[in-house]
């Protein structure tokens, strides 16, 4: 009999065993009905703060010469493409009446001085150069080199991010008779791969054709240059006879120039250096990203 209720006090739970059980048991329904609760409610979001974020720079670009025949075609570009556009010239205001010219901020001034320079060159990425011309060597080499090299200089000082010149491809025994025209040229190319060594881009046309205004007056010298630029296209390897071959470069239309030279002023991953006339057709076929 002993023994029998000993078994039956050992087999009983214990009354702290059962306080246990039964508390989870209340724990478990409370949260049950914790959770029920609040699936119940509302579910609040606290409104984000409102952050005022200024938008992106407009990129400015400076065309030197922007009222001669390539540069008037660059500005037109640029503003295509939704560019701030300031040109630096002699003659300040393009004579152009067309729509465009009206958008272009027009700044008249000499790029040998440095006080022309500084006034235009405010707030400016980039540069494109379509400053060129012809007269005795010692002009040539003036307008061709010096000039360019004095922007060159001050747009580096400037912290300007990019610059493209517009020079010209070698035509062989025409170099010796232009001698100051390509000596300027070139030293200007030499100063721009210094100070530009990941931002300089130099294009090298050849004939470059288009309508061109002459006052009032438009001369289509695309009745030439058009049909020349597809037969030379054919005479590429040609170009490799010394001193005649380089006569056969073909023509290039001004708005392949004007378009690639616009590409590499404002494209950060186009390529530095030197584009030929091959380079610039092949590029201006290439829509821009």
């Amino acid at each position: 009999m002993r023994t029998l209720v000993s078994r039956l006090i050992h087999s009983t739970p214990s009354v702290s065993r059962l306080n246990a059980m039964a508390m989870s048991k209340s724990v478990r329904n409370f949260t049950t009905e914790t959770d029920s609760n609040k699936l119940d409610e509302p579910f609040k979001v606290e409104e984000a703060e409102t952050v005022n974020v200024l938008p992106p720079p407009t990129d400015k670009l400076l065309v030197l010469g922007g009222n001669g025949f390539v540069g008037s075609h660059v500005c037109r570009e640029a503003l295509d493409r939704g560019l701030s556009v300031a040109s630096l010239s002699r003659s300040g205001k393009s004579s152009l009446h067309d729509s465009w010219a009206s958008n272009v901020t027009w700044y008249k001034g000499n790029i040998l001085s440095t006080d022309s320079l500084k006034e235009a060159l405010n707030g400016v990425t980039a540069i494109i150069s379509c400053v060129g011309g012809f007269g005795s060597n010692s002009y040539m080499y003036k307008i061709n080199g010096t000039a360019n090299i004095n922007a060159i200089r001050a747009a580096a000082e400037q912290g300007v991010k990019r610059f493209v010149y517009i020079s010209a491809a070698d035509f062989g025994v025409v170099n010796y008779l232009l001698q100051g025209y390509y000596e300027g040229k070139r030293a200007a190319e030499t100063e721009l791969l210094t100070k530009f060594p990941y931002g300089g881009v130099i294009l090298r046309p050849g004939f470059i054709y288009g309508t061109r205004s002459v006052g009032s007056a438009k001369i289509p010298l695309g009745v030439i240059g058009s049909p020349l630029e597809m037969v030379l296209q054919l005479a590429k390897p040609l170009n490799q006879i010394p001193l005649v071959g380089p006569l056969l470069t073909p023509p290039v239309n001004v708005t392949a120039v004007a378009k690639v030279a616009v590409r590499a002023a404002t494209d950060p991953v186009f390529p530095p250096g030197i584009v030929d006339v091959y380079g610039i057709q092949r590029y201006s076929q290439n829509k821009s990203k």
